[in-house]
């Protein structure tokens, strides 16, 4: 018989992400992936109502968190790892390119005290790496583009894929961060759909394609191969690079305009330690 992880996902509406508690229902062995801090712009301050929910669910199924899973270094929310470790103990885990994009975002921010070593996290996972939820198995997949350094996880027929994809009917995630890069982004994306078509794949972030009236955060592979809108099967490496100035240059204003509303950019310093490090 097939061991299926039970996952319970939570979705933050400020900032579109969804965190996942993912669970072996035997042993109650359990891990959180990509975790968001609550912050406030205007006010300066966090919260951590998200994680608390999170910790919540698993003290009430029974389950021993024992990884915080980050898929990548976030732009869009800080990380609530740190807190549920101090909490549980857990081990936070990221891919080991972490140390590349440290590297690239020290001199843009002048971080002098940011490591670049990787060390602010408990391990940095090789791709093909794999290590154990209970009795689940759980595989480390290298899917770099939308930053240097994003990994996916597959846990049994389940893979949380990061920002590499989203829903089908929104397409890919942006490749325009420093060390962000559309090839490497396109091929992560085929490694993906190349797996089994039943495989279910999940999402980090939703933003409701055009004419969608709810958020949606899972999908198989089969209807990424069949569905996605950019990156669907028969969509060459030209045609999907051809497609993104355009793209960009939306993604871009539609960027601008959102940062301009919750006011974010006024501390970079700060800003870019909550990404590269935890």
């Amino acid at each position: 018989m097939a061991k299926l992880p039970t996952i319970r996902a939570f979705f933050d509406e400020p900032t579109n992400t969804v965190s996942y508690l993912v669970a072996d229902p035997a042993t109650k062995k359990a891990v959180i992936i990509d975790p968001v801090l609550d912050y406030d712009h205007d006010a300066g301050t966090v919260d951590t109502r998200s994680v608390e929910a999170m910790l919540k669910a698993a003290d009430e199924a029974g389950y021993a968190v024992e990884w915080v899973l980050e898929t990548h270094a976030h732009a869009d929310h800080l990380s609530g790892a740190p807190y549920i470790k101090a909490k549980t103990g857990a081990k936070i885990g990221i891919g080991q390119h972490i140390k590349d994009v440290q590297r690239i975002f020290r001199p843009i921010f002048n971080a002098t005290d940011l490591a670049t070593d990787g060390s602010d996290f408990d391990h940095l996972f090789k791709d093909g790496e794999r290590f154990k939820i209970g009795a689940l198995d759980a595989e480390v997949l290298y899917t770099p583009g939308h930053t240097p350094a994003d990994v996916s996880y597959k846990i049994e027929d389940a893979v949380f894929v990061g920002d590499t994809l989203f829903m089908p009917d929104y397409g890919t995630a942006r490749a325009d961060f420093p060390g962000g890069d559309a090839h490497r982004l396109y091929r992560s994306i085929k490694r993906l759909q190349a797996l089994p078509p039943e495989t279910r794949l999940f999402m980090c972030h939703d933003y409701k394609a055009p004419g969608r009236d709810e958020y949606a955060w899972e999908t198989t592979v089969k209807e990424q191969r069949e569905k996605n809108v950019h990156v669907r099967e028969g969509v060459s490496e030209e045609a999907f690079l051809a497609m993104l100035p355009e793209r960009l240059l939306r993604t871009m204003s539609e960027l601008s305009g959102e940062c301009e509303l919750r006011g974010l950019g006024k501390n970079s310093q700060d800003s870019v330690r909550a990404v590269a490090s935890v």
